[in-house]
């Protein structure tokens, strides 16, 4: 057995490799951390150190560069090794960046399974959730729910279903890692050996006590919670993808106050909403949008009450701040086409009058 398949190596990327492995110097590895400049790598012969090539560094765009998850080649040379390419991806999880609106941020790539984690307390918030579950599905990952700290709640009925509203087909697991409990169920069920995982969520929710907890031989940093706000300090910095005891891989994230939708389709023709899907069937028009047109089937189910509100208002928020994305992503590439043009002309201008 390729030593490789215990971190996800499958025919995806071997097919890649057959095809396009002219130099027998490049060797496979897999991004399992990234801190600064210097890339840490699993390959066939363990675990390296690398950086960019100048390939990469200075001709790759920002979101073709590696990220944890990513399978790419590189040269070796003594102690350092040298990215030279990144394999073709089959998804990569993404949100907006918080820093800037019309920019996607890639948080890590190849991924199975998106474990979103709320913790039963200040954290719990249902529309939250869905919007996790939206951007999760359309970057074609399966979502999985683990509501963690069910210590503090005294009913779980109560808690299914508010999930329930959301009219989601995602498994829902309950836990704490305070009291272990529900952690055998997380360790026999959610986790899939060569499968990757992220776990992701906001800070104070258990991600670090969770990992810790279902892993023996690692043991991150963990902070108490604020006293005043009663909320987790940060903790995890870095992405870090770790490999479990049953073999299956995690990879842990910083804990995120925003998870902005940035989706390469529109919200309202992806089947993002399962159940507003459900009744667009009945529309008047087939390319109805769900914002009031005449005869819409969805804002009638809203209006009579036989659409949960829940959903309606989440979708109404999701597909707003979907079109503020598009419309600023639109800006930037025509404010880049008319600074081209810009541009050649200066040229143009220069070579008419050059003496």
């Amino acid at each position: 057995m390729n030593p490789l398949e215990q971190y996800g190596w499958i025919s995806f990327f071997n097919d890649h490799h057959i095809k396009t492995n002219t130099n027998k110097d490049f060797q496979v590895g897999r991004v399992i951390s990234l801190k600064g400049f210097k890339y840490h790598l699993i390959t066939a012969s363990g675990e390296s150190e690398a950086e960019l090539s100048g390939k990469l560094l200075y001709g790759a765009e920002p979101g073709l560069l590696p990220r944890v998850g990513d399978w790419i080649y590189y040269l070796d040379y003594d102690t350092q090794g040298y990215i030279t390419e990144v394999f073709p991806r089959l998804n990569v999880l993404s949100r907006r960046n918080p820093g800037n609106r019309t920019e996607r941020q890639i948080l890590a790539a190849n991924i199975d399974y998106a474990l979103i984690v709320q913790g039963l307390d200040r954290d719990f918030n249902l529309m939250r959730l869905d919007r996790y579950i939206v951007q999760i599905t359309a970057c074609g990952i399966k979502p999985v729910i683990i509501l963690n700290k069910e210590d503090l709640i005294s009913d779980r009925e109560v808690i299914h279903k508010e999930v329930a509203r959301l009219q989601r087909n995602c498994p829902v697991y309950f836990c704490s890692t305070l009291e272990q409990s529900g952690l055998e169920d997380l360790y026999n069920q959610v986790l899939v050996p060569r499968k990757t995982h992220i776990l992701i969520g906001s800070s104070g929710v258990g991600k670090s006590s969770l990992l810790n907890a279902l892993m023996d031989d690692i043991h991150l940093k963990i902070n108490t919670l604020s006293a005043s706000t009663h909320k987790g300090k940060h903790t995890t910095t870095t992405r870090d993808l770790f490999q479990m005891p049953n073999g299956s891989l995690v990879i842990d994230t910083p804990g995120m106050r925003e998870f902005g939708i940035a989706l390469e389709d529109e919200i309202t023709s992806s089947g993002l909403f399962p159940a507003i899907d459900e009744l667009a069937g009945n529309c008047r028009y087939a390319d109805c949008q769900h914002l009031g047109e005449t005869g819409c089937a969805v804002v009638q189910a809203y209006e009579n009450g036989s659409l949960d509100p829940k959903i309606y208002d989440s979708y109404l928020k999701l597909v707003k701040e979907q079109k503020h994305f598009e419309v600023k992503i639109e800006d930037r590439k025509r404010l880049g086409k008319q600074f081209g043009k810009m541009v050649r002309e200066a040229k143009e201008y220069r070579k008419k009058y050059k003496y």
